[in-house]
């Protein structure tokens, strides 16, 4: 393929140059009369405008070419020379100016303004309807986006056939290094060489050429005229869902928009080359997670569930099992996908040292796990080695955000394969019911099933309204007022009404802690040590989460 530019066309940027405008039938037939700028022709024009009045630049964006007859120039020289000046600040391309009513020729205060900055100026000897060059010079862009959309294709069609025919990524950067006519390289996101394609100047080595402008360089930016696009992806160590950048550089010939064009549409199959090699692996961690959550949701039997076990690896033998399920809450980040978590958690898994079936469902954000234990009495220990590991497991694999709260770890009930059954799916389910709890290393299912019933009746009107009568007064009033209730409630009812610890945790001295708890009481119109005010505060106060 010739990656030559058409000389048509603005080689920087999209569209057409000043020149190519001239020469199409709308302007040539006004006898265009180039008074200034005749060696920028080759400009861009990236749209047209026409329009009569002083502050027209304030319209523009650049790359214009402006079509006028010259009302909106002025009278005087000075407005005139302001009028170019602002046109040359805007950056637009050319001025054309319609001979006629307003000016038989052009005042030389207007010709010597855009001679000195630069700008072409034309002007037109016969009348033109502007609407008809307008439509010729946009419809030319227009097809010249096309022509560069089809260059593009056809590099991506050619990638795609290399691929088919078992190529895979040096074949793909080989194709892109001979369209672009310049070495092609992939890094790593923070800057690694990962592959390399094509020549340097006179035939150099790639490699001497990555070396020399990118190897030690990697903060400094690029050589002008470069392109970088990413490879989306993500994974342990790349920067958000960038798996890996494409680097051409122009140290040959100049890069052109149909260049970068290409590379985008390679960045797309590079990204599916990437992935076969972690394909397997997620499609394996998917499978054992379909298998547990069948169990779960009793698709699967107890008595049939060792068999299926054992074919994808498990084989605890007649230890009890223990559930756990991780949840990876909205507001983590899918970083390098479920693959790299995977593998991320079983890598940490391996050292807790009993046997683990670990399996993923990406649509319900979850991470499930079956342990066999030696005995139920080492429930709690294994407990805290698996919540570590699954959490480091999502650290190294660049899911959580930065100041996101981490992931809700909940462990179900040892037992038999019918105990696990039940335990996944209590575990699973208050998994969700847990998220925007206070943070611990994991919860006890068991501990938490106030917290269940209450998600279970969120979208119920009667639980809102339960709310709203215990506790919104103070909500209303921490809205308005400071210091807020709500928390020094919180904790005196976590410390079981202990004003002394309660205290100790606010940071408040004792008098104050009365003071807050008798407004708190005048408030709710309430006794804080009548023991059913205090159930019905706490059931509020953990309801609240799951009602707007």
């Amino acid at each position: 393929m010739d990656s030559r530019t058409d000389h048509r066309f603005d080689t920087q940027g999209a569209g057409i140059t000043v020149q190519r405008a001239l020469e199409l039938p709308g302007l040539r037939s006004g006898l265009p009369e180039i008074v200034a700028g005749a060696d920028r022709l080759g400009r861009a024009v990236r749209w047209v405008h026409a329009g009569e009045v002083p502050n027209i630049a304030s319209l523009l964006k650049g790359g214009e070419l402006l079509l006028t007859t010259g009302y909106g120039l002025g009278t005087r020289p000075a407005e005139q020379r302001a009028f170019v000046r602002t046109l040359a600040e805007r950056g637009i391309a050319a001025l054309v100016v319609e001979l006629g009513p307003r000016f038989a020729r052009l005042p030389a205060a207007l010709v010597d303004t855009a001679r000195a900055a630069g700008l072409p100026l034309v002007q037109l000897h016969r009348e033109v309807p502007f609407v008809t060059v307008t439509e010729e010079i946009h419809t030319e862009i227009v097809n010249g986006h096309y022509a560069l959309l089809q260059r593009a294709e056809e590099v991506h069609r050619r990638c795609t056939e290399a691929l088919l025919g078992g190529g895979g990524v040096p074949q793909v950067l080989g194709i892109l290094a001979d369209f672009s006519g310049n070495p092609v390289f992939l890094e790593t996101a923070d800057g690694r060489l990962l592959y390399a394609a094509g020549e340097g100047p006179e035939g150099a080595d790639p490699l001497q050429v990555w070396e020399g402008l990118r190897g030690s360089h990697k903060d400094a930016p690029p050589p002008a005229g470069s392109v970088l696009v990413d490879v989306p992806g993500g994974g342990p160590g790349t920067a958000g869902s960038v798996r890996a950048r494409l680097v051409l550089l122009p140290v040959r010939s100049p890069l052109a928009p149909v260049h970068r064009i290409a590379a985008e549409r390679a960045a797309g199959i590079l990204a599916v080359v990437l992935m076969q090699a972690r394909q397997e692996e997620e499609l394996a961690a998917r499978g054992r997670g379909d298998f547990l959550t069948d169990l779960a949701e009793g698709r699967i039997t107890a008595e049939d569930a060792p068999a299926q076990a054992r074919v994808l690896g498990f084989k605890p033998g007649d230890s009890p099992l223990l559930p756990v399920v991780m949840r990876i809450g909205d507001s983590l980040s899918p970083g390098g996908g479920w693959a790299v978590l995977a593998r991320a958690v079983s890598e940490e898994l391996a050292a807790v040292g009993v046997p683990v079936l670990l399996g993923v469902r990406p649509v319900e954000g979850r991470v499930l796990v079956l342990l066999g234990l030696r005995s139920e009495s080492e429930r709690s220990a294994v407990a805290d080695r698996v919540a570590a590991a699954l959490r480091a497991g999502v650290e190294r694999a660049g899911m959580r955000r930065p100041g996101s709260p981490p992931p809700v770890v909940v462990v179900g009930v040892a037992g038999g394969w019918a105990a696990a059954s039940a335990g996944l799916r209590h575990a699973a389910e208050t998994a969700t019911a847990a998220q925007g709890l206070t943070d611990r290393p994991w919860y006890d299912a068991r501990r938490l099933d106030i917290d269940l019933l209450l998600w279970r009746l969120r979208d119920h009107p009667d639980l809102a309204a339960f709310v709203d009568r215990a506790i919104g007064p103070l909500r209303d009033h921490d809205h308005r007022s400071k210091p807020p209730l709500l928390p020094t409630l919180e904790t005196y009812l976590a410390h079981a009404g202990r004003k002394a610890e309660t205290a100790r945790e606010l940071h408040l001295n004792r008098q104050t802690l009365y003071n807050r708890l008798a407004r708190i009481g005048e408030l709710l119109g309430t006794d804080l040590d009548d023991p059913q005010t205090v159930l019905a505060l706490s059931l509020a106060l953990r309801a609240r989460r799951h009602v707007p």
